[in-house]
């Protein structure tokens, strides 16, 4: 953790949140939860569970798929666990590290609700003890990134509101948004501690989430980046998850919006369809209520929703009035 991050620990309070469980449980009994084997373990057939599940009420699990077509059952709980630890040193291993915080000194209504308040925002100088111009600054493109935390005409109070805005009309919460995040992010954790985890990693293909069979891949980088909001988190690989659009979800999109050029209808498929981001992003997301601004590594709630099934795709057309290419593309302009 840095210097200033720790001038700053009493802007932070850690707030335990409840959470809502993202899919119902499966129809096992305690008996049989206990006789299903965990990762590393594998299964040459699939088996008859729902994904994710939680385990003797406690322990959550995904269901993935490896690249020799067999099926684990990885343990991914979100916990506030040992410390990220980046470092070159070989046999470090990076824990889970306070996964549940909520930011509830600058954003107690975030803490209390999972959503923001907007009168909240509007009064907000200072997060996590750095000035909001000075995280303005830092957060666009060519700062502390090459491709930036927020476009170019966007700010961090414009950009908070707006994603508020999405996750509020779809009925959601910022921490039911973070929480299959986390899970793709402990599913790494959980290969980086096996040893399976190399320069070219390839070991897990697939992952089955509330009904949907996503793509997963993801690669690890030299060094990392560090945070805006000078706080631990840092990113240090690249993740990929897609969804591959079912016949009828092609169609629903081909039927409502064949008004858009074809360029236009594929922009909006594969907004809709595919997540790249770091693993700094469920934690900006469950702290901050922050899915990036309108750049490279933006993790769009909408797209979250779809891919993770949390939404099917006509709820969220329904929620957006049937404008999803605008509410996908459009940047969320600063004030200033």
């Amino acid at each position: 953790m840095n210097t200033i991050s720790n001038l700053n620990k009493k802007y932070w309070v850690i707030s335990l949140l409840f959470f809502t469980t993202l899919s119902t449980l499966p129809c096992l009994t305690k008996c049989q939860n206990s006789s299903l084997k965990l990762y590393p373990f594998l299964y040459d057939s699939i088996p008859e569970i729902s994904s994710p599940f939680y385990m003797n009420d406690t322990i959550e699990n995904i269901l993935v798929v490896t690249k020799n077509k067999q099926y684990g059952i990885v343990p991914v709980t979100m916990e506030n666990g040992n410390p990220l630890l980046y470092s070159y040193k070989i046999g470090t291993f990076m824990g889970k590290d306070k996964q549940k915080q909520v930011d509830a000194g600058d954003f107690p209504h975030l803490a209390k609700t999972g959503l923001h308040s907007e009168k909240e925002l509007d009064k907000k100088e200072l997060i996590t003890g750095i000035p909001i111009d000075v995280i303005n600054c830092t957060g666009r493109p060519n700062a502390y990134s090459i491709s930036g935390f927020l476009a170019y005409d966007e700010d961090i109070i414009s950009v908070l509101k707006g994603d508020n805005q999405l996750v509020t009309k779809m009925g959601l919460t910022h921490p039911q948004l973070a929480k299959p995040l986390f899970h793709i992010w402990n599913l790494i954790l959980k290969e980086t501690e096996l040893g399976n985890w190399g320069r070219f990693y390839d070991n897990v293909k697939q992952i089955f989430y509330n009904g949907n069979l996503l793509n997963f891949n993801a690669s690890g980088s030299k060094g990392w980046q560090i945070s805006i909001f000078f706080d631990e988190v840092q990113g240090r690989y690249n993740i990929h998850i897609d969804k591959k659009l079912t016949l009828s979800e092609q169609q629903y999109l081909k039927n409502n919006y064949s008004i858009l050029s074809d360029s236009k209808f594929e922009e909006l498929k594969n907004n809709l369809t595919n997540l790249d981001f770091s693993e700094m992003l469920p934690y900006y997301i469950m702290r901050y209520g922050f899915y990036e601004g309108h750049t490279d590594y933006r993790c769009d709630p909408i797209a979250i929703a779809f891919i993770f099934g949390l939404k099917s795709i006509e709820e969220i057309d329904i929620a957006f009035e049937g404008d999803l290419y605008n509410i996908l593309t459009n940047h969320y302009l600063t004030d200033n």
